[in-house]
């Protein structure tokens, strides 16, 4: 045989191997319907986010044990945006376009959230976003399980308002420096002054992602509060600057019967890394805590510290949002036969699942969900005592009453198929 022969035979079996590797390939692609997980696994937000990383793999894991969806196996594929908000865009296009997720589950920051939003619109895929955010919005491929501000910061303040909470007078507003904690404050700020707050017992403020040098910040909130009237700070602050300012207010004495501090994002989790010994007493709204007496969150509870192999592995209010998530998407895939993102997108609305605190959340026609609110107060194991709770689920608000540019405005992509629709001008996209 001569050697360009033998080459050729060569040649051809390679590409025979390579076809076969290929074929192989796509048909282990067909074989699983894959999942994104879009959480910062390093950077500031990780404290938060790689416990949610955890909770998907387990729902993923117990759903295949269940026999996956549509008769094929659910894989999980995760990413780390790293806490770097134009790095959770990138991620995202990966994800849909390259690994060719059915959905994604993730994101924490609002602006992580308005990062990837165009993605998935030029894409046309799903994200599930599980944690509190300031409304003012509604997307078609956007569905959100975590709490509008009507499901969390409305009620937290009427809760310190009223005789229960203290009759806060003066309210001290402090938020990470980004999207969610100032419009968050925005409606609260108008919100107050709407209750007859005066404008001079509001102090705004705002401080970088992991800020750590709280001194100052903390003195300023201890002479605001020193001025006779029953003073409350209301907590927008994310990530891991929240260890260091709680343990300031410690080191300054500040003790929640002083100036109580109600937190949207401080969890069992963050908890887990704070001496809590000095914080009893303090507040957090929430949808779910751990401490919650149901069958259903015991049974969770035992599943994820099964899963985790950490009988003191905590759970929290985001990991009950993917849960509820994942499962609504779960039925919505099954009702429409297929993970095609149209079909389901339109499937989504109506599907109900439970919640781990015992009642049966909804999807809405606005893509947020019905979920109960609650305030729980510190205790020194770092967990909650809930001190409070609404008695029916609330129904998710896309957009506030309480600012001029929104109270008109209607989210509803089931008859309207409209996420921002004036009805005074009875038109789509008029913010």
């Amino acid at each position: 045989m001569s050697i360009r022969s033998l080459c050729r035979n060569f040649c051809n079996f390679l590409a025979a191997g390579a076809l076969a590797s290929a074929f192989a390939v796509s048909a282990h692609a067909e074989d699983t319907i894959k999942i994104g997980v879009l959480h910062s696994l390093s950077g500031t937000m990780a404290i938060s986010e790689t416990t949610l990383k955890d909770a998907m793999l387990m729902l993923i894991d117990e759903q295949n044990k269940k026999g996956g969806l549509l008769g094929k196996k659910l894989e999980a594929v995760v990413v780390d945006p790293a806490s770097n908000w134009p790095l959770f865009a990138e991620k995202a296009r990966e994800l849909i376009a390259q690994k060719k997720v059915a959905a994604v589950f993730g994101c924490w920051t609002s602006v992580s959230r308005k990062s990837v939003l165009p993605v998935f619109k030029e894409l046309d895929s799903i994200l599930f976003y599980p944690v509190q955010y300031e409304g003012e919005e509604s997307e078609r491929n956007v569905f959100y399980t975590g709490a509008a501000p009507n499901q969390q910061a409305i009620p937290a303040v009427d809760y310190l308002m009223s005789k229960d909470g203290g009759e806060v007078k003066r309210w001290v507003l402090a938020g990470t420096d980004y999207v969610y904690p100032r419009t968050t404050n925005k409606i609260l700020e108008a919100y107050l002054i709407d209750k007859g707050v005066a404008k001079e017992d509001i102090m705004i403020n705002y401080t970088p992602f992991g800020h750590s040098d709280w001194q100052t910040i903390v003195s300023d909130i201890k002479k605001f509060g020193s001025a006779g009237k029953k003073t409350a700070v209301v907590s927008t602050i994310n990530g891991d600057a929240n260890v260091p300012f709680y343990k300031e207010l410690a080191n300054q004495g500040i003790k929640a019967t002083d100036i109580p501090v109600v937190a949207f994002s401080v969890g069992e989790e963050e908890l887990a890394g704070i001496d809590t010994k000095n914080l009893v007493g303090h507040l957090a709204a929430w949808n779910y805590f751990m401490s919650v007496d149901t069958p259903e969150n015991a049974a969770f509870i035992k599943e994820w510290q099964a899963y985790t192999k950490n009988p003191k592995r905590v759970s929290n209010d985001p990991m009950e949002a993917h849960y509820i998530g994942f499962n609504m998407w779960v039925k919505a895939v099954e009702k429409a036969g297929t993970t095609d993102p149209d079909k389901v997108i339109d499937a989504l609305p109506g599907i109900e699942a439970p919640n781990l605190t015992g009642g049966i959340s909804k999807m809405l026609p606005n893509h947020h969900i019905t979920k109960p609110v609650m305030i729980g107060e510190i205790r020194d194991d770092g967990q909650f005592d809930v001190v409070w709770q609404t008695k029916d689920l609330v129904p998710g608000d896309a957009w506030s009453d309480f600012l001029p540019g929104s109270k008109d405005l209607e989210a509803d992509w089931v008859t309207l198929k409209c996420g921002n629709y004036n009805k005074v001008t009875k038109t789509c996209g008029a913010q």
